[in-house]
């Protein structure tokens, strides 16, 4: 977690390359981390929240209904139907029996994994898969950076879907969404390709 006003130097994922790698785990039974890459990118949770969440906020559910731990606010999210499928899948595949258990509890089952067990394992992840994340730096904000990359892409760059991406992200303005995801860098650096 950055200090408050200093950037992450995390990238993102590009879309296409997140979605090979979620094949390439669940190909190699890393369900725990496919799991965790599909619902932290699909929702946009910061991981603290993400830590927190149970099987039975998710499972057969088309809305997750969460009360954010930094913000305090509640947010409501529409549960993409391929995220649905993978959660529904991996579910049977883990063998969960108790829907009360942790998405991604900890090899005691009492505690979910923290986040600096988080951070390494992404970096493992990062080396093995050859991921070709912006900054050669993956850490659990890539989640987040991937998911709202993806949807500044989808909406043809434009200034709508960041103010969304802001309102999602909780930021109090665009201008710090376009720094969080690298966009005023990228912007800025374009100027001097194309003189």
């Amino acid at each position: 977690m950055a200090l408050k006003g200093q950037l992450t130097t995390t990238g993102y994922i590009p879309w296409d390359t997140f979605q090979l790698l979620l094949q390439k785990l669940e190909r190699d039974g890393n369900y725990k981390f496919q799991l965790l890459f599909a619902v932290g990118t699909y929702v946009g949770l910061r991981i603290s929240d993400l830590l927190r969440l149970r099987w039975k906020d998710v499972l057969d559910k088309d809305v997750l209904e969460i009360i954010e731990g930094k913000t305090k606010k509640v947010r409501r999210i529409h549960l993409n139907p391929e995220l649905i499928a993978i959660m529904n899948r991996l579910y049977k595949k883990i063998g969960i029996s108790d829907e009360n258990e942790l998405l991604y509890a900890n090899k005691t089952k009492q505690k979910a994994m923290n986040i600096q067990y988080v951070n390494r394992q992404l970096k493992e992840i990062s080396k093995r898969y050859n991921l070709p994340t912006t900054r050669n730096s993956i850490s659990s904000h890539t989640f987040r950076k991937t998911m709202g990359r993806h949807i500044w892409e989808m909406n043809g760059y434009s200034e709508k879907s960041l103010l969304l991406l802001s309102e999602i992200f909780n930021h109090s303005s665009i201008k710090i969404t376009k720094l969080y995801l690298g966009i005023r860098e990228q912007e800025l650096g374009d100027i001097y390709l194309n003189l």
